[in-house]
């Protein structure tokens, strides 16, 4: 059921947007399954969850961290994790870049807005992207690389509540891009999206969704 339920959705998917699946709070059991239909994104909320995860699967997985990350845990995911999409501070960036230095190695980040309407959701503002963009720490970090932004919309079945939230997340895109990305083809990706919603996203722009209920099954 898995494999079937992924295939529905890659087909929906185009060749162009990245599809990580979301396998928080799953057993490693059905994370074999979509690995065997060809999965290798995954994104997990939880440092500790996938410290186990990535313990017990093959090691060709590409691991996404899209919950909020504390700076004292990203020591334990900095040897390996693929992309973390919630930074949402420059100091969240420095201890990254401090620890991926450690590992000798360069980490992808999204930039993490909040466009939503729910307070309890985090994310910078354009002003704080911006303040982060052009602080003399970041410009001399070395072993981070800003490859995009991430946000989540609103828990609301109002579409257009949606849309618009999605639309505003592509403009704060274009806003970076012109500003500070211009010639840096590494930053492309907007990661948003998800289960009940990521082909609205795909339609406003999204390059990179995050579905897991259906996929797995809801929680």
């Amino acid at each position: 059921m898995i494999q079937e339920n992924l295939k529905a959705i890659l087909v929906t998917i185009p060749s162009d947007v990245t599809l990580v699946a979301v396998t928080k709070t799953k057993p490693v059991s059905d994370l074999e399954e979509v690995y065997k239909a060809g999965q290798r994104i995954f994104g997990e909320n939880k440092v500790q969850e996938m410290v186990d995860k990535y313990d017990q699967l093959p090691k060709d997985i590409q691991w996404h961290l899209i919950g909020h990350l504390q700076t004292n845990k990203v020591k334990f995911i900095a040897p390996f994790v693929t992309m973390i999409h919630s930074v949402d501070s420059l100091k969240l960036l420095n201890e990254i870049n401090k620890e991926a230095k450690k590992n000798n190695r360069n980490i992808d980040c999204l930039l993490q807005f909040h466009i939503a309407e729910e307070e309890t959701k985090f994310g910078l503002s354009l002003e704080e992207a911006k303040e982060i963009l052009e602080t003399r720490e970041f410009v001399e970090m070395q072993n981070v690389s800003i490859v995009g932004i991430m946000g989540m919309a609103s828990f609301t079945t109002n579409q257009e509540i949606v849309r618009h939230e999605f639309r505003t997340l592509e403009s704060y895109f274009q806003v970076l891009k012109s500003h500070f990305f211009k010639f840096n083809h590494e930053f492309k990706e907007i990661s948003m999206g998800m289960s009940g919603d990521y082909l609205l996203a795909i339609e406003e722009g999204s390059t990179m969704v995050r579905v897991g209920s259906s996929i797995f099954g809801a929680r």
